[in-house]
């Protein structure tokens, strides 16, 4: 069954919608504006958590509501509620239609349609019984435990969606999509003595289940929340002062995504409150830095068939090999720019208003064999895990923890480190890369990305590279 048809099932046949009745709605309410769409979504979520041997938490969710959206030049008109029903999209439709007073309407042209599907329409949270999920999660618990008599506590948490949307437009223009999205995280504890440290793996996309409840694969995924955890235990005090610093491959990409990639959203770019700003067809970033966003990689956490205003998504490239070609579109800051969506229309539900965001944002692979890169640095910081951070669009200045790093001393990796924290400017960054790595990877799918308090899942990545100073704050006296 073709999306359209799997989702006119849920919206009209079983909501008891009337296909012609909504299409002539929205023919009357958004015509008279630039662009705009009625978003009706269908949402089904569990999150399951395991704690101290035993279930803590079990939740399910459905949400299905609808968003109306006007755009009129840089305004928007926007309503939305939970009730799918004739009578709440007419109300949402006199509330949007206020936008366009005096307005003229230059319609805009809709996206390109595509056959192309990155990932199943099938429901996870309905292949696999909740007695298997919570059996599941006891005995990656009784594996944590067995492996090491150091672990002291096991946190184990499973996560699983299943969204149908539809995209409604004036012409009677539809697009659809369905998303399966789920996740197993593994949190362990360890401790020697009076010292206790952690350690923690996830991994996941827009997949089923059954991969992540293959006994080798959640094994491999304790055995990593294991390996961290027991280098932290042997971890040192941090250096602090300007350094080089290695940052590793995969995971490390989100400091990429924090520090570079929101600059690079195109409403930033636009109201110029980037770091980027008027910067297209410069040089940003080192010679041979090329980053791209990439919506069609099957099966990741971060991809898309379609954005959430219909627009297929793509592999756009934002800085090569040091200079700055593109940015991430939506529709409305797209046409303000004189540019083409790229894709990036996104938001957290129904209820939110889309806007540009990255869908797998990535360092593409260098020369560099990763040996060497460490081996040219005769005292740093091997970097190759973060925890959270924080970053200033406008000035493009961050502050990023390390939750797994080293000492580089003489070229080779020295003493795991606590404390670390990395400071410096997004901008400046790039210009500092020396030697990028032949051994790009991607997340294991556990990213999501806050903006104006929406959240959606993302992916990052990178190769291994070499930064050649950054500020270290570190905890050492």
């Amino acid at each position: 069954m073709s999306h359209i048809a799997a989702t006119d099932d849920l919206f009209f046949t079983r909501a008891g919608l009337d296909r012609s009745r909504l299409e002539r709605i929205v023919e009357e309410s958004l015509r008279g504006g630039d662009d705009g769409e009625l978003f009706l979504e269908y949402r089904q979520s569990e999150s399951l958590s395991f704690d101290d041997g035993r279930l803590k938490n079990a939740s399910f969710d459905t949400l299905q509501g609808f968003g109306l959206r006007s755009i009129v030049g840089e305004a928007a008109g926007f309503a939305h509620a939970s009730e799918l029903s004739e009578a709440a999209i007419q109300r949402a439709a006199e509330t949007v239609k206020a936008v366009q007073s005096g307005h003229s309407g230059q319609w805009a042209a809709g996206p390109q349609g595509t056959n192309r599907l990155l990932y199943s329409d099938a429901n996870p949270l309905e292949a696999v019984s909740f007695d298997t999920k919570v059996r599941l999660m006891g005995e990656i618990d009784a594996y944590a435990r067995a492996k090491d008599s150091r672990v002291k506590q096991v946190s184990v948490s499973l996560a699983g969606e299943w969204q149908a949307v539809q995209i409604m437009r004036v012409g009677g223009e539809r697009m659809a999509d369905i998303r399966p999205l789920v996740r197993l995280n593994v949190s362990l504890v360890v401790g020697d003595g009076d010292r206790m440290e952690s350690g923690s793996h996830g991994t996941g996309g827009r997949i089923a289940y059954e991969s992540l409840i293959e006994a080798a694969n959640w094994k491999a995924g304790v055995d990593e929340a294991l390996r961290q955890a027991l280098v932290n235990l042997e971890s040192v005090d941090a250096p602090a002062g300007e350094m080089p610093v290695v940052l590793g491959a995969g995971w490390p990409g989100i400091l990429l995504h924090e520090a570079i990639g929101h600059g690079l959203e195109g409403d930033f770019n636009r109201k110029k409150t980037s770091a980027f700003a008027g910067l297209m067809g410069e040089r940003v970033a080192a010679p041979g830095v090329t980053v791209v966003d990439d919506g069609t990689i099957p099966d990741r956490r971060g991809s898309l068939t379609i954005d959430d205003e219909g627009t297929p998504s793509q592999k756009t490239v934002l800085i090569e090999d040091g200079r700055l070609v593109g940015y991430m579109q939506d529709r409305q800051n797209a046409r303000l720019m004189g540019m083409e969506a790229t894709g990036n229309g996104r938001r957290q539900s129904y209820a939110h208003i889309p806007m540009p965001r990255m869908t797998n944002t990535y360092m593409l692979g260098g020369d560099r064999d990763p040996a060497e890169i460490i081996a040219s640095v005769d005292k740093g910081l091997y970097a190759v895990n973060f925890g959270g951070g924080q970053v200033d669009i406008t000035s493009g200045k961050f502050v990023f923890s390390c939750t797994e790093a080293y000492k580089i001393e003489g070229g080779k990796i020295g003493a795991p480190v606590k404390g670390a924290t990395l400071i410096g400017n997004g901008p400046d960054v790039l210009t500092r890369v020396e030697m990028v790595g032949n051994d790009m990877k991607l997340d294991p799918g556990i990213g999501t990305c806050g903006k104006d308090g929406q959240g959606v899942p993302v992916g990052v990545g990178q190769p291994t590279m070499l930064i050649g100073g950054l500020t270290v704050g570190g905890t050492a006296a």
